[in-house]
């Protein structure tokens, strides 16, 4: 009778902690609301607005005590301590300012142990000494890259390997539409640099010094290493306005790109160092629009007035790193982040500006296996979206931007929206970790589209709630059966 007691009282547990869980989704109802439609979201996810009145929020990153660190354009680093109910029930509890800096703009960091931040501006890369468990700096900046000062693109991302510990890879951009000072390695344009910190005198200068990962990169805001491997991934902005033979080929080309630039832990790669093709070659997505081109979506082609220096054969393979993958033009990937087992890499499409029907707007998933991309380089369905905004014809003015991303020590995605100023959390209805999200075999990438489509819930009204009590029901109903399974053993 003992034994049939302790399993009775295993299962009233089991019972009250997922009524426990239910009754907290039922209490998380939202407390923001965004001023346009709720975003469409795919199956088994949902999406909840977590904070707001940010200004111009870009680069997100958690600290070690759990804080939410914003660069906000034109203001510098906020903290956000987060009152977290658990899975997609979070709210910001507190705001404060920890760089006062109206110069950065984009890219942030920290050291693996936490006590040192990282930032950038148009001109340079900064350290400060920093304190997780008061959200504080605690050290005047230091300039570690300097002299990167261009026009038109601003950003300068930065990554702290970890297969490469010691080393800061920064991107660099180039200083407008169609920047012909790109061709020339000098001038650091469009070029993606790794400099060592662990010997390091002074400030290096961006253009002279550094090992160079790749050039020929028109705008690679995104960078991420594949947590297995150790690859170097980016996602580059192409050209706006592009014409062709005296032809406009812009509203589908050229497309942007996932390029990989090879390993920073000493693992050989042909790619790293290499000519990825701006501003001479271009990769087409809508390969059939380019006139007298050959090739498919993904192979490079050449615009100017070609010439026997300058064609579509200067552009192949032998001269020109083609990307891993190609997506839709002007969608805009602004970061790229992986999951812990490498095997989906997140990427945020802020949105295009130069195209009839607006396109972008949206996070998106890439399948990886073994360090690389599964689909084939000529694939138009790679990216699989997430989160999307539920009418593009209403973008830019009435949707959100997506920009950053960041995971949290739970596993939950967070982005950030520059154009309207808020962070979301994105998380699975199942209670998993949105990190656990990898390959379509075991099913936790959908394979239909967000757009319109998606039945996962969102933050602008009551449906995350409803999810959310939906699941912990589901929870509460496996509990009790499993009451009645052990009483219908017992007896």
């Amino acid at each position: 009778m003992a034994k049939y007691t302790c399993l009775i009282g295993y299962a009233a547990t089991l019972l009250a902690a997922a009524n426990a869980q239910s009754s907290a989704a039922a209490s998380c109802s939202p407390t923001l609301s965004a001023s346009y439609a709720a975003p469409s979201v795919a199956e088994g996810y949902i999406a909840r607005l977590v904070a707001n009145n940010l200004t111009k929020p870009r680069g997100i990153k958690f600290d070690s005590q759990g804080a939410l660190l914003v660069v906000e354009q034109l203001s510098g680093i906020t903290a956000l301590t987060l009152v977290d109910a658990g899975q997609d029930c979070l709210s910001v509890g507190s705001r404060k300012t920890v760089i006062n800096d109206t110069t950065l703009n984009h890219g942030i960091e920290f050291s693996a142990d936490g006590a040192t931040l990282y930032a950038s501006s148009p001109e340079a890369v900064y350290s400060w000494d920093y304190s997780p468990q008061d959200q504080t700096n605690t050290s005047e900046p230091r300039i570690l890259v300097a002299n990167m000062t261009t026009s038109d693109h601003t950003t300068r991302t930065l990554l702290l390997p970890q297969h490469a510990p010691g080393l800061l890879v920064v991107t660099r951009g180039s200083t407008s539409n169609l920047d012909i000072e790109a061709a020339d390695l000098s001038t650091g344009h469009s070029q993606v640099k790794a400099f060592n910190l662990t010997n390091q005198t002074g400030p290096y200068n961006f253009n002279a010094d550094g090992l160079l990962l790749g050039w020929g990169l028109r705008n690679d805001v995104g960078i991420a290493e594949e947590p297995i491997s150790g690859g170097i991934y980016t996602v580059e902005n192409s050209v706006d306005e592009m014409v062709r033979e005296g032809q406009d080929i812009h509203e589908n080309n050229p497309g942007e790109e996932l390029n990989f630039l090879g390993y920073l832990n000493g693992t050989a790669s042909p790619n790293q160092g290499r000519n990825f093709g701006y501003p001479e070659c271009y990769s087409a997505w809508n390969a059939s629009a380019i006139p007298d081109f050959n090739g498919t979506t993904g192979d490079q082609f050449a615009i100017g007035d070609l010439n026997s220096t300058i064609n579509d054969t200067s552009c192949d393979a032998a001269n020109r790193q083609a990307p891993r993958l190609t997506f839709q033009a002007h969608m805009a990937p602004l970061d790229i982040l992986f999951n812990t087992a490498g095997t989906a890499a997140w990427v945020t499409f802020h949105g295009s500006w130069d195209r009839t029907d607006p396109a972008g707007y949206k996070v998106s998933v890439v399948e990886f296996a073994n360090g690389d991309a599964v689909e084939p380089t000529n694939s138009t369905t790679a990216a699989v979206d997430i989160v999307s905004n539920a009418d593009n014809s209403a973008c830019p003015e009435g949707c959100f931007r997506p920009v950053g991303l960041a995971w949290d020590q739970q596993g939950r995605l967070f982005m950030s929206s520059d154009a309207t100023g808020e962070i979301y959390v994105i998380t699975r209805a199942d209670g998993n970790e949105t990190s656990s999200a990898g390959s379509n075999a075991t099913g936790t990438i959908p394979t239909q589209s967000a757009s319109g489509s998606g039945s996962g819930t969102t933050s602008s009204g009551s449906a995350s709630a409803s999810s959310s009590s939906l699941a912990s029901s589901t929870e509460s109903m496996s509990a009790l059966a499993l009451v009645f399974a052990m009483l219908a053993f017992m007896f």
